[in-house]
């Protein structure tokens, strides 16, 4: 068993040597030259580099509080010297492959009902609201809530990320927080001028060259310059936001993942936000025109999903909030589609293959010319 322990010895202490390690904790380092290479008693070695491994690292403790092998000081000097100092490195890998996060109730309500208030009801306040409050040359109270939107949403994305099992690329998150957040900005603008010319006579099942109230300004190349802010608004502005949006709830969905099969299930109150979650992203792919990106993101999580169950990892209570919320927005699109399937207005609006009508040229259309 001493023979043993010199040779383990001797070769973390080469190890160390050979990338010309030097710590750097209370003062202690590691030096160049240990008194191994001369061939001393093995006994002596091994407490050499244990004092000077256990000076410098934290020792994990146990449930009960004590450090590990402090229970039993006989065997202490038995250990190896690599089993008390590689641990440190591989635990991390470890806890995050066994960690199950519990439901995040508050960070899914919170998230839920701002984006019921803040953005589905967000032109709903601007035609509620009197006129006289917000006038046409100012922000409607609709950009007030874009605003807020603006900034609560990346604020709760940072949370959920936080609070994920794995560790998630911390460049790739910023990068699209960022981009999240310039991309919902250019919306506000497009999107508030747009809206403003609703109380103009504007009709969103229209295109701006067909709308009446272009057809009568002049120059005419103002038109271009209504279809400009039309592409910020719906292209550009959309494809900014939407896309960072779904990257980041797939990363998160990514790592929610548990060995546990008995933990792969949901408490009573996700269930009663299954079905405002799913409504409200049935709004957001229809609204926002992509569901190419909801349906290749949904996709990919299902791949993902049949793809860990091979490993026979399961979904926890929180991937299985979001991968129901999407099931049920694709449900509930595929109704949508179906109600409005042969409606010629509508489907002079949205030519091709993919037809995905907006709610608010239905609303144009149907329910406010009425009145």
């Amino acid at each position: 068993m001493t023979k043993l322990n010199w040779y383990y010895t001797r070769l973390a202490v080469s190890f160390l040597n050979h990338r010309g390690a030097k710590v750097r904790a209370a003062g202690v380092h590691f030096q160049d030259t240990l008194p191994l290479a001369a061939g001393p008693d093995p006994h002596i070695s091994c407490k050499i580099l244990f004092l000077e491994v256990s000076s410098c690292c934290q020792v994990p403790r146990s449930p009960c509080g004590s450090s590990r092998g402090e229970g039993s000081h006989g065997r202490r000097d038995e250990l190896t010297p690599l089993f008390w100092f590689l641990p440190r490195h591989s635990s991390v890998k470890a806890e995050e492959a066994a960690g199950t996060a519990p439901f995040h109730l508050d960070l899914w309500f919170y998230f839920t009902l701002q984006n019921w208030v803040l953005d589905f009801g967000r032109p709903i306040a601007m035609l509620v609201f009197p006129l006289e409050w917000f006038p046409l040359n100012k922000p409607s109270v609709g950009d007030y809530f874009h605003m807020a939107y603006n900034i609560i949403t990346p604020f709760l994305l940072l949370k959920l990320i936080e609070r994920s099992p794995r560790t998630l690329p911390r460049s790739m998150i910023y990068v699209s927080i960022i981009t999240f957040i310039m991309g919902a900005s250019i919306h506000l603008v497009g999107d508030s001028v747009n809206h403003r010319l609703l109380f103009s006579g504007y009709q969103h099942h229209l295109s701006v060259r067909e709308n009446p109230i272009m057809k009568n300004l002049k120059p005419e190349t103002l038109i271009d310059s209504f279809e400009l802010l039309y592409y910020y608004d719906e292209y550009l502005g959309h494809s900014m936001w939407y896309i960072p949006f779904f990257l980041i709830l797939f990363m998160y969905f990514s790592g929610c993942f548990t060995p546990a099969k008995a933990k792969s299930s949901m408490p009573g109150a996700a269930l009663l936000l299954v079905v405002p979650s799913g409504l409200y992203y049935w709004y957001l792919v229809t609204e926002g025109q992509i569901f190419i990106l909801f349906i290749f993101t949904f996709f990919a999580m299902l791949a993902l999903v049949l793809h860990q169950k091979r490993k026979r990892l399961f979904l926890d209570s929180n991937g299985l909030f979001l991968f129901y919320s999407f099931a049920l927005t694709l449900l509930l699109v595929a109704l949508w589609v179906a109600w409005l399937w042969n409606d010629p207005v509508l489907r002079k609006k949205y030519p091709g293959v993919i037809y995905v009508p907006e709610p608010w040229a239905f609303y144009t259309l149907h329910v406010s010319s009425r009145h």
